[in-house]
């Protein structure tokens, strides 16, 4: 059973094969020119999708066709290139393109996943017995397309984490005026509201104390969206040691989510090659 449906692997592969560089089936170097053949960026890729999905080693999704220290090398030069956030930021701009963002409400949340290795961003989790732990600060649009996220460790408050997942908005372009910022009751302080002042933001706040059914709001669209999130358990249960790994999956994924949107949204208004016969 394949990781992802075709009519969704196929556009990701696609557009992932537009930005890498173009390499000859063998080494150039080589005195005889019959060096043995380079691993297809194909295999790695259906790897890395893999990896995402199952949470699985390396090791244990290496098999003939590839081997553990191919895929590590490989993850490191697309991290290198920046390929992975450039095909989320290709994904993002595509989405905003047919279906539009909506980008005047805004929300922002935390959320905790298990770090059992450590490493960058990672911190003791009040949450989990102290065990390592890594909280996201993550931001949507008013649909719940993620739009960026924050990394830090699992013992920290994500009040102090706003500021910094709100820089992130600098790099969508020119905002609508009116910008609401949705938001829950953990940043419900004379502080938060004075930053969303500063930027120009309206903020729409949970108050302490007080049932939050009143007052919910369009919240649950982040907290959804950490759901489609962590329903890759890589990122709920994640050994990877350095941020820029971590930053990488998560790129992969916020890909995935924004293309799955995107074709479940305009496959009652357009129609394209390998358009899916019913409606994902």
């Amino acid at each position: 059973m394949p990781v992802l449906p075709s009519w969704l692997t196929e556009p990701l592969w696609e557009q992932f094969a537009v930005l890498l560089p173009a390499r000859p089936k063998y080494h150039p170097d080589h005195p005889l020119g019959c060096h043995r053949r380079r691993i297809s960026d194909r295999i790695i890729f259906d790897k890395m999708l893999q990896l995402l999905r199952f949470g699985c080693s390396y090791e244990a999704i290496a098999d003939t066709t590839c081997s553990a220290t191919t895929i590590r090398s490989r993850r490191d030069e697309w991290i290198q290139r920046g390929v992975f956030a450039e095909l989320k930021q290709i994904a993002l701009d595509s989405y905003d393109r047919i279906v539009g963002l909506i980008l005047d409400q805004i929300a922002v949340d935390g959320s905790i996943t298990k770090a059992p290795g450590g490493g960058e961003a990672a911190g003791r989790s009040r949450v989990d017995r102290g065990k390592q732990g890594r909280k996201r600060s993550g931001m949507t649009d008013g649909y719940g397309i993620p739009l960026g996220r924050v990394l830090a460790g699992a013992n920290r408050h994500d009040s102090p984490l706003l500021a910094p997942t709100l820089d992130l908005l600098d790099g969508l372009g020119p905002l609508p005026d009116d910008v609401t910022v949705h938001l829950d009751a953990g940043y419900d302080s004379d502080k938060t509201r004075a930053l969303l002042t500063e930027r120009g933001l309206h903020g729409l706040i949970a108050r302490k104390g007080e049932k939050a059914p009143i007052q919910a709001s369009q919240r649950w669209h982040v907290e959804r969206t950490h759901t489609w999130q962590n329903a890759f358990e890589r990122l709920a249960r994640c050994y990877e040691r350095r941020a820029t790994v971590f930053n990488a999956f998560f790129d992969l994924a916020d890909t995935i989510i924004t293309v799955r949107s995107l074709i479940r949204r305009a496959w009652m208004t357009h129609r394209w090659d390998g358009r899916p016969h019913r409606r994902p």
